[in-house]
């Protein structure tokens, strides 16, 4: 009789929906399932030397399970559980206190954005609710740049105060949580912070545990291969460290920030504008598939959801705005008070402005999310069912997804091949001219039917 396999391999990881959050090996009770780094720069559960029975507790922490049971509660009925005492709600960004546009003083200048998150530990420190907080620093081992640390004072929050767009997993540390001596506050992207959710609604442990949660704002999360590349461009070897993905030029704008690492055989810094690599968001260049259906824009499930203010005039300072969702109430008392101690500089965002901040991502993850889904159904695939699809598009917008849906799977695989900058550039070449002209007659359609509406 052959050995069983956990459900979230068969179901999650061969339809190419595994995110590598790791919620799956805590749950899992016979220890059957691991993460490990897969071809294409990504961590992804695996299967180990434990017997698997599958109970399906793997699958029922998954973000992304394809198949869920009537007792899976997606992102609208976990808010009903841990935010419930939030006032307001709108369908785009889910349960919310107030919105936001600011920075911390203190935290602003070593952030990526607005310091918000950090202002946020320390005050969690401060009021003696949290006594660790879990969240991306540099890693300890070999294999990766960065890793999920536990902390354990404030003193060491300047530290870890950046964005990193490199593969993390909680694989381990959600165990390593419950052995902890008080309570915790985590930092991660929708999708982890609704593992995270799924996982403390099934384990009172985590959910007494786990005190705070700040969602960080996501376009996307990218394979390792997005930081090879970046260090390649910026002119370092492929034995290279410390990649920091959001230098800020306080000369600039918010939006010219460059990409940097240390050159390890010269030990000299290597510095790139993103600008100059060109549009790594936009075209899904070393995304995972899994991100093209999720439809939690905003990490709806956080206490506090943050993202960057590239908005008139915020975006016209270098040092850089956060936007701000206080979702929960205490989320909402350590904001005021930093607003009242002028330890936050920090203005009241209209719902439309914050809207507009995120329009990119709503176009795409919410008004294509139904294109997509049927796309992939057409090739056989299996696709988790989403709360927001969209209406049936136009030809000239379901041309545009399957030519970024191409150019998404296209980077992995030839960056997988070459592992060389010039090389890959000239392999993409063609296939992001043809996503750029495919995008620019969609912007002139879409121009031309908004007149026709106006003007009939």
């Amino acid at each position: 009789m052959s050995a069983m396999k956990p459900l979230v391999l068969s179901m999650v990881v061969e339809n190419d929906l595994c995110i590598g959050c790791g919620a799956c090996v805590q749950a899992c009770p016979s220890k059957a399932v691991d993460v490990n780094w897969n071809n294409y720069g990504f961590i992804v559960a695996t299967s180990n030397d434990n017997q698997c029975h599958a109970d399906g507790n793997c699958i029922e922490v998954c973000p992304f399970n394809p198949m869920p049971g009537s007792g899976y509660k997606n992102e609208d009925g976990l808010a009903a559980v841990f935010l419930a005492d939030a006032p307001m709600h709108h369908p785009k960004i889910g349960r919310y206190h107030a919105i936001y546009a600011g920075y911390s003083e203190k935290y602003r200048e070593t952030s990526s954005s607005g310091g918000i998150a950090s202002f946020m530990y320390e005050a969690l420190f401060d009021k003696g609710l949290i006594n660790h907080v879990v969240t991306v620093g540099e890693s300890k081992s070999s294999d990766s740049y960065y890793q999920y640390n536990i902390i354990s004072n404030k003193e060491e929050l300047l530290s870890i105060a950046k964005t990193r767009y490199h593969p993390v997993t909680l694989a381990s540390t959600l165990e390593k949580i419950k052995q902890l001596d008080g309570r915790v506050a985590i930092s991660g992207v929708g999708c982890f912070i609704k593992a995270i959710r799924l996982a403390q609604d099934k384990d009172p442990i985590l959910k007494e545990k786990i005190a705070f949660l700040v969602g960080i704002i996501c376009g996307g999360v990218k394979s390792k291969f997005f930081t090879e590349y970046l260090a390649a461009r910026a002119g370092a070897s492929s034995n290279f460290s410390k990649p920091d993905y959001r230098v800020k030029d306080l000369r600039s704008t918010a939006v010219d920030y460059g990409f940097s690492c240390i050159d390890n055989p010269s030990d000299t810094t290597k510095l790139i504008k993103m600008r100059e690599v060109g549009d790594m968001w936009g075209t899904g260049m070393f995304k995972a598939n899994a991100c093209d259906f999720c439809d939690d824009v905003t990490t709806e499930l956080a206490d506090v959801s943050l993202g960057d203010a590239w908005l008139d005039p915020y975006d016209q300072d270098g040092g850089g705005h956060s936007v701000i969702l206080a979702r929960s109430a205490l989320a909402q008392d350590i904001l005021q008070d930093g607003l009242f101690t002028n330890a936050l500089q920090m203005e009241t965002l209209p719902l439309e402005l914050f809207l507009l901040s995120q329009q990119g991502s709503f176009n795409h993850r919410h008004d294509s999310m139904g294109t997509r889904i049927a796309q992939a159904k057409r090739y056989g695939a299996v696709v988790p069912p989403k709360r927001i699809i969209g209406n049936k598009q136009p030809l000239y917008l379901r041309l545009v997804q399957r030519a970024r849906r191409e150019t998404r799977a296209k980077s992995l695989a030839t960056w997988a091949s070459y592992a060389d900058a010039a090389m890959f550039d000239k392999k993409m070449k063609a296939s992001l001219l043809r996503l750029s002209l495919i995008t620019r007659l969609s912007h002139v359609m879409r121009k031309l039917n908004t007149k026709r509406k106006r003007n009939p």
